[in-house]
């Protein structure tokens, strides 16, 4: 695996954040070729009217217009379970490719199942324009890039290091608030552990760019980045010298005691799609399902 760290052109990054669902997606651009990559769009969803808005991602579109970028690549870290993502409207504005982990055919089945969803008719459509491989590398314009599987949240997570960057989704968070939780379907804190583990032997500059911040009572900031010591050091759940029982009894107990993501049942229908909404029936309208008594949190 090649350390993209040695490659002498740095990334630019843009963050956005979406307050509504404590979302940050980023622009990570080649400032020789100004070939971008999208990380973690947004699409606005009002859950009481069911309707949907592009403000967040018009902001980007926006951006990246301005700064006479060309998009590459629209990257998902994984199949989010808070917010709906706009790759496919993103994509209909500005080209690029929406990439995932090859491993997404897991998160695809088992919600499949719980939505009773055709998912072999999803596939054949193939909703992601390009499936990752472990460890796979790749480029945005000429920078240096490649993922890092890290399961645990879901199945299909994947962390991108793009340059002297790391872009973690939902496996940690800021080192005041810890750790992502496990507890969706096939989601395990032994792995995230694992996956964590594997993020800690990154070089320690590295910056680490987030995909949520929540304020804890003590900070009243919004962040999005850190660094690898950091989080080794001082990560209130997981630091470098955890032991991984302790991790793994402490992440499933505090699991235990949250509720379920406002925008879950929606969200994950929608995003194991590649953003792409069901057909619409003869009334030109689509329709979401929402299984009654499934989960139990």
């Amino acid at each position: 695996m090649k350390d993209a760290t040695q490659d002498h052109i740095k990334p630019l990054i843009k963050d956005f954040f979406d307050q509504n669902t404590n979302t940050f997606s980023y622009v990570v651009a080649d400032p020789v070729t100004l070939s971008c990559a999208i990380i973690d769009s947004v699409l606005d969803f009002d859950a009481a009217s069911a309707t949907t808005t592009t403000d967040h991602a018009d902001q980007i579109i926006q951006y990246i217009h301005e700064q006479h970028y060309k998009v590459e690549w629209i990257l998902e870290t994984h199949v989010h379970a808070d917010h709906l993502t706009a790759a496919q409207y993103l994509k209909s504005k500005l080209g690029g490719k929406i990439a995932i982990s090859h491993h997404i055919g897991i998160v695809q089945e088992t919600f499949g199942s719980i939505y009773q969803l055709d998912i072999k008719a999803i596939n054949a459509q193939q909703p992601f324009d390009y499936l990752f491989k472990d460890h796979e590398c790749f480029k945005i314009g000429e920078i240096e890039a490649y993922n890092i599987p890290t399961p645990g949240h879901t199945p299909a997570c994947l962390s991108y290091v793009i340059g002297d960057s790391v872009f973690v989704g939902d496996t940690i968070f800021m080192p005041d608030y810890g750790t992502a939780r496990c507890d969706f379907p096939r989601g395990s804190a032994a792995e995230l552990f694992d996956s964590v583990q594997k993020l800690y032997q990154l070089p320690d500059h590295m910056r680490v760019y987030l995909c949520h911040d929540y304020l804890p009572e003590n900070r009243h900031q919004y962040m999005c980045q850190t660094d690898i010591r950091t989080q080794k050091e001082s990560n209130i759940h997981i630091r470098i010298d955890s032991k991984k029982n302790d991790f793994v009894e402490m992440r499933n107990s505090r699991d235990a005691t949250l509720g379920m993501p406002k925008l879950i049942l929606p969200a994950i229908q929608i995003n194991i799609n590649g953003g792409k909404f069901p057909p619409t029936e003869h009334n030109g309208v689509s329709y979401l399902k929402i299984p009654l008594n499934c989960f139990k949190f």
